[in-house]
């Protein structure tokens, strides 16, 4: 998964031509890297959706935006609005059912 800024959201998430997956994540999470396996075979296994991540650290101003209050948290945008959001660490399965309408 390709990293995504602050500066660069708008235009790699919410103008994007397709559905977009975001990680919202942090080096310190340990379950933020417990679910990056299972979102990196999601992202291997559809052309439709593009998954990409974003260290709120680094950039708080999207968090914010987003209300992300608690990691992991997974939003999948499209037409550039969130439509979907997962939050905690889920096994693969959880992810697949959440996002599938979209695969």
């Amino acid at each position: 998964m390709r990293a995504v800024t602050d500066e660069s959201f708008e235009q790699d998430v919410l103008q994007a031509g397709r559905p977009v997956v975001v990680d919202f994540w942090a080096p310190w999470c340990g379950p933020c890297k417990a679910i990056e396996p299972a979102l990196n075979e999601l992202a291997g296994a559809t052309d439709r959706v593009e998954f990409v991540k974003i260290d709120i650290d680094e950039n708080p101003r999207t968090a914010d935006a987003y209300g992300v209050l608690s990691l992991p948290t997974v939003i999948l945008f499209d037409a550039g609005e969130p439509r979907e959001t997962v939050y905690g660490a889920r096994p693969k399965k959880h992810f697949e059912k959440a996002f599938s309408p979209y695969f």
